[in-house]
């Protein structure tokens, strides 16, 4: 039994449970507040006990085709902070496209899978109808969204990977590379712009800039460990991420903008689908999830691009 307890009488009592009401409107604004942030946290999944919002709920409602439906994304799972193997558990797959697809998966009630494949077999996978979508840190250019189309989510720029001490001097894709290195990726859209630099280089009297390319970003870093490159130009974060991990043997050189945006894949024949990818991506940016994830994973938060498509006929 409690000791100095006291009766209340039945006024007493009244006032009382008057008093508790601010405390108690304040607990459910305060439970609220927390439920809309785990709906918007990077934890979130479509496989959890949490319901979606309102809106997402709408979208499902809108696109019932692909609630309870198992989506496979394909990505190329070599760009630490996008998609890599996680180092606890090689079968599963981090990074903010990760967790940015199991966004998308439980605003519209989709689960997702991963299906991992060289860069330059991306779209080709998704063409060919193994994968669902794309959503890999990959360039929505002209030229591939003759294949599929893309859905905007985030702005592009550029970093220069160099040595330490930058012993090239390379300033960026310009002439300052005529004689130099650059490791790229097969399939990058930065492979094009270093081979356009073979006619001024030359008309300058100076050795065209030589390629040499590779099916990941770890062993383009790993090609100016070795020496064997002078350079490797990618996504900023990406090259930040290297310098993170050799700090006392890669620097960065500058930062390049450049005229493309990242963004998802997803196939040209399925009107319903791109819409519902673009509502359910509207709606993750409106709640401020993307910009967590973006913090979470070191990224720019100021690289968010509101979603907009990119298509060609």
């Amino acid at each position: 039994m409690l000791k100095n307890r006291k009766t209340l009488n039945l006024p007493e009592r009244a006032n009382f449970r008057r008093s508790l009401l601010p405390l108690s409107w304040l607990s459910k604004a305060l439970l609220s507040a927390l439920f809309a942030v785990v709906i918007a946290s990077p934890g979130y999944a479509a496989n959890e006990t949490l319901s979606p919002s309102k809106a997402c709920l709408a979208l499902q409602a809108k696109f019932p085709q692909l609630k309870g439906k198992t989506l496979v994304d394909a990505i190329n799972p070599h760009t630490p902070g996008y998609e890599s193997l996680d180092p606890k558990d090689p079968s599963k797959y981090i990074g903010f496209d990760i967790d940015l697809a199991e966004q998308l998966g439980a605003c519209l009630g989709f689960s997702v899978t991963y299906k991992p494949v060289a860069f330059a077999a991306l779209i080709p996978t998704m063409q060919s109808g193994q994968a669902d979508l794309i959503i890999s840190d990959i360039y929505a250019t002209e030229e591939r969204a003759k294949a599929v189309d893309f859905i905007t989510y985030s702005k592009v720029s550029d970093g220069v990977l160099v040595a330490n001490g930058n012993p090239k001097k390379i300033s960026g894709i310009n002439m300052s590379m005529c004689g130099t290195t650059a490791a790229e990726n097969t399939g990058f859209v930065e492979v094009p712009l270093v081979e356009n630099l073979s006619g001024p280089c030359e008309a300058a009297g100076k050795p065209a800039p030589t390629l040499q390319l590779y099916t990941n970003n770890s062993d383009c870093v790993q090609a100016i460990l070795a020496g064997r490159a002078d350079t490797y130009i990618n996504d900023v974060n990406t090259v930040d991420q290297a310098v993170k991990a050799y700090p006392d043997r890669l620097s960065k050189a500058l930062a390049v903008t450049l005229p493309y945006f990242i963004g998802i894949g997803v196939p040209k024949n399925n009107p319903q689908f791109r819409d519902a990818i673009v509502a359910a991506l509207t709606e993750i940016q409106k709640s401020g999830a993307e910009t967590v994830l973006l913090k979470k994973w070191s990224l720019d938060e100021g690289a968010l691009e509101a979603p907009r498509l990119i298509t060609s006929k």
